[in-house]
């Protein structure tokens, strides 16, 4: 399932290079005041139906060669049913396609936290990896 969520999730760089091109003055400015997780708020906003959109064919493409996703929906299903899982969770594809989108935007959030705590210190560091790539 791990494998699964970061082959879909190299697929989000231009997802996030198109929310990026059509951000507002509004949102940039809501990002800059909004305090730590605005960035990540904005992006999860501007980007989950899209990255849910790409990510879940890779996800179920990896789930069934592994033939894990029609027995797992078949006992996460029954235990819907009954109340021990809530139907997000009783669909395999689904569940790591969320699992996934979590996980990313947790990173994210980690990088703004950092970027917040110390944005000179974050800026010269990119520059470094930028110019230091070239």
């Amino acid at each position: 399932m791990n494998h699964a969520a970061e082959q879909a999730v190299a697929q989000a760089k231009p997802i996030f290079k198109q929310a990026l091109q059509h951000m507002t003055v509004s949102d940039a400015k809501g990002i800059l005041t909004g305090g730590d997780g605005a960035g990540t708020a904005y992006f999860r906003q501007a980007t989950s139906i899209q990255l849910a959109e790409k990510f879940k064919p890779v996800v179920a493409a990896t789930t069934a060669k592994l033939n894990l996703a029609s027995k797992y929906n078949e006992y996460a299903g029954k235990a819907a049913q009954v109340g021990l899982l809530s139907s997000n969770e009783a669909n395999l594809n689904d569940y790591v396609t969320a699992k996934a989108l979590d996980g990313l935007f947790s990173r994210i959030a980690d990088e703004e936290h950092k970027i917040r705590q110390d944005p000179l210190g974050q800026a010269s560091s990119l520059v470094k990896k930028v110019f230091g790539a070239l």
